[in-house]
């Protein structure tokens, strides 16, 4: 039996699985400050052979006598959890095979416990991890980004991040008050502003890096996991934020059209499979605008967060205070 999980957890396994006997075959990942863990469980009795249960033990604020509520980042990590079990209640099921997901068999929330039991993406077809990528991976990110993106167009964001991602402005005030690049600074809330007031607002991933995507052994095929930071926003925010995690600066600024020429592309594709009434060139005007925006942005928390990071680079730099000179001008 799962040595890191009570009873009542191990029973709903069981029963949503169908399976005899459980076992644990790794622990995948420690989740933040040691408060849970993501474990893949072998299943006995059944079709299935695994399940992956990312297991959140929330700390209880009485035993805390630090005070969570005053601290920001603690605050942020518990809200996040709260925003992927109402993605998967509430949301997952309207994702596609173009924007694979984990199917979820259950969540449950146990006192000061959560519990989510996911597909075994592995088990799936999409084993596959990587940490350099080839055209073919990139085009399949990039597909399911805009697939994603067509699916949630005009949604609410009920119960997700009112505006997602983990870097998003009014989440990261420490970051911002300790920035040395002053005209950036400054133009932070034009530029979030600009993002938020796009007609074409959708669901971002909100951490669309390469290491959140799973391949099939092809390359050709993935399917996303880790949805803690999804909510509002314009779909330009997953895009920047994928392209600048898994390539060099060189090569970020020389593919920038191919990029965004293959994402709107499957964009298009994607709206004209589901039958939609958006005007397709509008989006995509609005949104290539907003694309040097959405990479800024980013580029603005790393700035506070980490100054020497290493993807605060010259296109970066150049980008921004075109950005902001732009907005300076108007």
């Amino acid at each position: 039996m799962a040595k890191h999980m009570n009873q009542h957890f191990q029973d709903i396994i069981l029963q949503v699985t169908g399976a005899t006997e459980l076992f644990e075959i790794e622990v995948i990942q420690n989740l933040w400050s040691g408060y849970g863990k993501i474990i893949r469980m072998g299943i006995k009795g059944t079709e299935m052979k695994s399940v992956v249960v990312k297991h959140v033990k929330l700390p209880l604020q009485t035993a805390h006598p630090r005070g969570w509520n005053t601290n920001r980042s603690h605050e942020r990590k518990l809200k996040s959890y709260q925003v992927e079990t109402a993605w998967y209640e509430q949301w997952g099921s309207l994702c596609d095979e173009n924007c694979r997901i984990p199917h979820c068999l259950a969540v449950k929330h146990f006192n000061d416990e959560v519990l989510m039991v996911l597909e075994d993406l592995d088990e799936a077809g999409f084993s596959g991890r990587k940490s350099s990528v080839s055209w073919t991976e990139i085009n399949a990110c990039l597909s399911w980004l805009a697939n994603f993106h067509a699916t949630f167009l005009h949604q609410q964001p009920e119960k997700l991040w009112p505006i997602g991602t983990y870097w998003h402005l009014d989440t990261r005030p420490d970051e911002l008050e300790i920035m040395d690049d002053k005209a950036l600074k400054n133009a932070a809330k034009a530029i979030d502003q600009k993002l938020q007031s796009s007609p074409y607002l959708t669901f971002v991933h909100g951490d669309a890096k390469l290491a959140n995507f799973c391949f099939s052994e092809d390359g050709r095929n993935v399917a996303a996991v880790d949805f803690q930071y999804v909510g509002g926003g314009c779909g330009m925010k997953d895009v920047a934020y994928f392209i600048g995690s898994c390539l060099y600066e060189d090569d970020c600024e020389e593919m920038e059209e191919q990029l965004l020429g293959t994402y709107f592309k499957a964009l298009r594709q994607s709206l004209i499979n589901k039958k939609s009434t958006i005007h397709a060139d509008d989006l995509e005007q609005n949104w290539r605008i907003l694309y040097p925006l959405a990479w800024t942005d980013f580029h603005r928390f790393l700035k506070g967060w980490s100054p020497d990071h290493w993807k605060i680079n010259s296109y970066s730099e150049r980008l921004a205070r075109e950005v902001v000179e732009k907005l300076n001008t108007k």
